[in-house]
């Protein structure tokens, strides 16, 4: 059994009270490792600039589209 699956199982046996303990400990951690990379993607000259550049451009040639309308399911 992975640590996950034992931690689900663990959180499955809380007490409403204490899942909520749970989720404010999760929802207010620090960043970690991916959110330090993700910021440095989308900082100036990160490897998402390109993407952010090109579609300036495109906004300010007036080519940005709507997105297309989800399908119903």
């Amino acid at each position: 059994m992975s640590k996950v699956e034992q931690l689900r199982t663990e959180i499955e046996q809380l007490t409403p009270r204490e899942r909520a303990e749970l989720n404010a400990l999760l929802q207010n951690w620090s960043e970690d490792d991916w959110d330090r990379e993700m910021a440095a993607d989308a900082a100036p000259g990160g490897k998402l600039d390109r993407l952010r550049q090109r579609a300036v451009v495109e906004a300010q040639a007036g080519k940005l589209r709507d997105l297309p309308k989800p399908r119903s399911a």
